[in-house]
């Protein structure tokens, strides 16, 4: 049984992630963090991660930027491996990822869905194929109407994995409205699409002569991300201080 602390627990994927932890016979929330406690949860919630006594083999991170760097030096300090889910943080902060990754296990991805990450790999092995053979390669991303930044983070993971299988040698190209040109045959598309309630759509591309090859995934609600989530921890705990990605917990 994997104990687990919930740091943002009373946020929406906190949230998400308690009922799904309730329905896993592998794991258990032994205690959450959150500085919002108007919630009833079913184990005891602290405004603080010093304020917990709870033993406990990782922590999930879905909670905001601001709270990282206090988390990152306690699991440091208490060599607690976390799931580090939360976005948007800064340079100082992705450097204080790698001094902690040198102390505990650190879990840290673009995108915590299981599909997405299997997808990556996937993708590697058709590029190694199919970029060599001439086939251009374009992604289009969708999301809801209130996602600001474009393109998403994850359609960047999927032309990285891209290019890598492909030796590095492409550039993208996020616009095509600004020069009237034949397509470069070095470069990989990315267009943004942003509308209504979309949760997250990813389509790849691969066009060759007369044939187009497309992988495809959809994310109907954010529990995706939360069993990515829950399934990393279980991975995590245990294991040797370092940094790890979704790519270690999805292994063939």
């Amino acid at each position: 049984m994997v104990k687990i602390i919930m740091h943002g627990c009373n946020g929406k994927m906190g949230q998400v992630i308690t009922r799904l932890v309730s329905e896993d016979e592998g794991a258990v929330i032994v205690a959450g963090i959150d500085t919002y406690t108007g919630i009833e949860n079913p184990y005891p919630v602290y405004k603080s991660l010093e304020e917990c006594e709870e033993e406990a083999d990782v922590v999930i991170d879905f909670s905001n930027a601001k709270a990282v760097d206090g988390l990152l030096n306690m699991c440091a300090d208490r060599k607690l491996p976390v799931v580090l889910c939360t976005t948007g943080l800064s340079e100082e902060q992705i450097a204080l990822v790698e001094e902690t990754a040198k102390k505990t296990a650190v879990l840290k991805s673009a995108n915590m869905s299981l599909g997405i990450n299997l997808l990556m790999k996937l993708l590697k092995e058709a590029a190694k194929v199919l970029a060599p053979a001439g086939y251009d390669m374009e992604i289009v991303e969708k999301h809801h109407n209130k996602k600001v930044d474009a393109p998403s983070g994850t359609a960047l993971a999927l032309a990285d994995s891209l290019n890598e299988a492909a030796g590095g040698v492409y550039e993208y190209k996020y616009d095509r409205s600004s020069e009237r040109v034949a397509r470069d045959k070095k470069e990989i598309g990315i267009s943004a699409v942003r509308g209504g309630t979309i949760v997250g759509e990813h389509e790849v591309l691969f066009a060759g002569e007369d044939e187009v090859i497309e992988f495809c995934h959809t994310a109907y609600s954010k529990a995706v991300f939360g069993k990515g989530a829950l399934e990393a921890a279980k991975f995590l705990a245990g294991k040797e201080a370092g940094k790890y990605d979704m790519s270690d917990v999805i292994q063939f």
